[in-house]
This record gives C-alpha cells, structure tokens and sequence, in this order.
C-alpha cells in the first residue's frame, strides 16, 4: 500500500491514544532494558511511554517513513527505525514490546506471538492492543460491498478475521508465561461533519485504505457514496448531528 497519511490518522488522536493508554496502565514491573513502540506510527504514545518509563531507551519501529518522521518530531523516542515489524528483530533483548493497533494488519498470530514472545529476556513483557471490529457494520460493510460492486478485484470467501477471539490468545499465551487477555468496547461520539458520513471519516485512513487504493478515482467516488449510504442506516445520526459508534478493541499483557 502508498505510505500512510499521519493527519488524516491524527483526526480521532484521543479515541485511537485512549486504548493505549489503558493498555500501558496494566504493564507491571520490567527487567533492563529498552522499550520498544512496535508499529508507533505517528508517535501518539511515544510520551506517555518516555513519562512512564524515564530512565529507559524508547525506540519507535514502522514500516511509513512519513509516519516516522512524526514520530521522531515528538522528542520521545531515543530513535525511529524503519523497519518491517512482520520480521523486525531488535538488536538486543528489550524489556518490553508495547504494539498499539498496528499488529492486526499482519497474519498468522499463532505464529507471529510465540515469535515476538522469544524476542524478550525472562521477566520482559508483550503489551498488544488491536482493533476487533472486523464483524462491526463500520468493517464488514466495507467487505461486502466493495466484493460486489468489484468483483473483479475482491473476493472473500477465503477471507479470515485478522484478530481471533480473546480465549484463543489466552490459549496461545498460556504456553509462553502469564498472560492477561481482555475485550473493551468504547462507544465513540464522532462529531457531525459537513460532507461525509462521520463513520466513513474514521475508517477511510485504516480499514477503507486498502479497498480504495485498488479502484480508480470514479470508482471510488462511487464506492464511497454507496458506503455511506448503508453507513447511515447502521449509525444514524443523533441530535446533534454526531452518531455513536461502538468499537470494540482486544488486549493482552504477558510476561514471559
């Protein structure tokens, strides 16, 4: 996919940061050694993470080069590294992994926990927040309808939910050390906008990127009046104009 757009990802700063700030509140003790942001994107944690643990390296792991560059311009990160965090491997055991939203782009996570979980010394820590909204009418809507007004270009019927359920993960965890696995909904207030369905707004920087970047601009115009047509059925608006969008999002803390 073409780079990331740090701020059209920065417009829902406070609802995307809060998980991770309830994700950085239930990581405990740690043994030496860095902090590793992995998938950091734009920075958003960074200084909760250097506030947090002071005395410590923070270093920021991403794909986005422009992504990075908002990161390193935060000053909470000791460096920014561009890296692909499917194979990333650090030079030395850190003493914690913390990955906010970023994981559930990458497959197989029967494989990819034990890896990352093998990457920390005895007492060191995976910290993993993920969006689970993939069966929310703001996810699966995108799916359905870009399947059959492209037929052509998607096709789901071998498709699998990037993010499994959480007993599966504490299930998986369980061999690797003591886990903490948990489900949290935040119900969103997305403020009323102008022009567009504010649902669409919130997704067209993640979940909707990379639907749009295979159509032609027609295509998506076409696309995107047909998703906020049913977008409008599924979150209607309140009074005010805002809608309420419940987003459901898994966690896990384990200590190897």
């Amino acid at each position: 996919m073409s780079d990331w757009n740090p701020e059209a990802y920065a417009r829902f700063h406070g609802l995307r940061l809060r998980p991770a700030l309830d994700l950085l509140e239930q990581v405990g003790r740690l043994p030496k050694g860095d902090v590793i942001d992995l998938g950091c994107g734009s920075g958003a944690v960074g200084p909760a993470l250097a506030a947090r643990f002071e005395d410590r390296r923070i270093i920021g792991i991403d794909t986005s080069p422009a992504m990075l560059s908002e990161a390193a311009a935060t000053g909470a990160y000791k460096r920014c590294e561009a890296a692909d965090i499917a194979t990333w491997h650090p030079a030395r055991p850190p003493a914690l992994i913390f990955s906010n939203a970023a994981l559930h782009w990458l497959p197989d996570h029967a494989a990819l926990m034990p890896r990352l979980a093998a990457l920390l010394p005895p007492g060191g820590v995976l910290a993993v927040q993920m969006p689970r909204q993939h069966d929310a009418p703001s996810h699966r809507l995108l799916r359905a309808i870009a399947a059959e007004m492209f037929p052509d270009r998607f096709d789901f019927s071998l498709w699998k939910p990037p993010v499994m359920a959480a007993p599966d993960y504490a299930r998986l965890l369980a061999a690797l050390g003591r886990a903490e696995v948990w489900e949290s909904e935040y119900t969103q207030r997305l403020a009323a906008e102008a022009s567009a369905h504010p649902v669409r707004i919130f997704t067209q920087s993640t979940a909707m990127r990379p639907m749009a970047e295979k159509l032609g601009p027609a295509e998506q115009a076409a696309f995107v009046a047909r998703y906020e047509a049913e977008l409008e059925l599924a979150y209607p608006a309140e009074a005010d104009g805002s809608v309420l969008m419940p987003f459901r999002r898994l966690f896990f803390v384990l200590t190897v």
